[in-house]
């Protein structure tokens, strides 16, 4: 099952810049408006051409819509999540959190067979949680498109 609005976030632990640095989804999230987004991997290009230097380029007027913090994820290692956040300008605009196993995203509901990737990766999708809570979801028809979770889409629903 997919979460929808107002559900709260499931319980799961992600990894930012090393597998030992372990980040608590729900108390990450737990207070102001936050927006997670999915892509389907690092450094591939719709996710390092578009989706990813869109909410870069986009930090300061998704602040000013009272966005408090950005995080990408993705079924990658915490190793190649910290090097494209560094290739990219990531650092101090959108944290870059690993899921290595995709056991976060399929609590979400939204994993994909991505064979041509490896396996299982994340659908591209767009999340606002505002207190812990989903308030706008994104998905992407096909999992992988580049149109409703992009950053330009989502400050006009914000």
């Amino acid at each position: 099952m997919t979460i929808g609005l107002g559900d709260a976030l499931p319980a799961g632990t992600l990894h930012e810049n090393t597998p030992g640095n372990h980040v608590d989804v729900r108390a990450f999230f737990a207070s102001g408006k936050s927006i997670l987004f999915g892509v389907p991997g690092a450094f591939t290009p719709g996710c390092h051409l578009t989706h990813l230097p869109g909410y870069i380029n986009d930090h300061e007027a998704l602040k000013a819509k009272g966005v408090d913090r950005v995080a990408c994820i993705s079924v990658n290692d915490a190793f190649v999540m910290a090097a494209w956040g560094e290739a990219t300008g990531a650092t101090g605009k959108v944290t870059m959190l690993a899921d290595p196993q995709g056991t976060y995203v399929k609590s979400l509901g939204l994993d994909v067979d991505a064979a041509a990737l490896g396996g299982t990766r994340s659908k591209r999708f767009a999340l606002v949680i505002e207190d812990g809570r989903v308030t706008d979801l994104q998905v992407e028809p096909d999992g992988f498109g580049l149109s409703c979770s992009l950053s330009n889409e989502l400050i006009d629903r914000l």
